[in-house]
């Protein structure tokens, strides 16, 4: 089972303070079922465990005078930027329960990952693809390949994942230029709704990544509190 829940618009720090919980409640209790955050963060740069303070491209008082907030954290990959327009999506999954304990089940949960957001994008006829070289899902432009989706990841020594994705649904772009995104120069970012020429709403593309999530993992989906009635 899959326990789904939506949380809006959250703080970085205070979602990543749920994850610590959530983590250590599966290592403690193994058998719990596995659990998707899905969210929203305000303007945020967040760093990898070797990401380069080189790839931020602005000072603090700029930083400050945008509202925009930098954290060093312990997923994979160098720098992203989270905000507004942006689907985050935090599993907390005992990989070994899912993939068993070989050394290959980091890479395959990676690729899953990429593979539900390529599902979820062709429903919107969009042919997200993988890019030899370069983690998370991309999309042919007419200018070349530009990135609509990251994936970093962190998991634990019992096998329990945390962060995760996010997909660019409508956020604003100009805000990637404060970095060098995951330390890639050659290559831009694209948001789904640059892609369609039309407005996208976070809201309304979650569900079909939660479908496609549940079926490229097989799992079965279960929702919390009353912000699930309606799907």
């Amino acid at each position: 089972m899959l326990d789904i829940e939506w949380a809006g618009r959250l703080n970085y720090l205070d979602a990543w303070d749920w994850q610590k919980q959530l983590v250590a409640e599966r290592e403690n209790s193994p058998n719990m079922d596995d659990k998707l955050l899905l969210l929203e963060h305000p303007p945020t740069y967040t760093l990898g465990r070797h990401g380069s303070l080189d790839n931020l491209l602005l000072d603090q008082a700029t930083l400050d005078e945008l509202g925009f907030t930098v954290h060093r954290v312990d997923r994979g990959g160098d720098i992203t930027y989270h905000g507004p327009g942006q689907l985050v999506g935090y599993p907390i999954l005992n990989l070994k329960r899912l993939y068993g304990a070989g050394i290959g089940r980091i890479r395959q949960y990676v690729n899953n990952l990429e593979e539900v957001l390529i599902r979820a994008l062709e429903t919107y006829s969009i042919k997200g693809e993988r890019f030899k070289g370069h983690r998370g899902v991309w999309v042919a432009r007419e200018d070349g390949m530009k990135k609509v989706a990251a994936i970093g990841i962190h998991v634990t020594a019992k096998g329990i994942s945390s962060h995760g994705f996010a997909l660019n649904v409508d956020p604003d772009l100009s805000h990637f230029s404060g970095i060098i995104p995951c330390g890639i120069q050659d290559f831009g970012v694209t948001s789904m709704t640059e892609i369609l020429k039309s407005p996208q709403q976070v809201t309304e593309v979650y569900p079909r990544v939660i479908d496609a999530f549940c079926d490229v993992l097989s799992l079965e989906a279960t929702f919390e509190g009353t912000k699930y009635a309606d799907y």
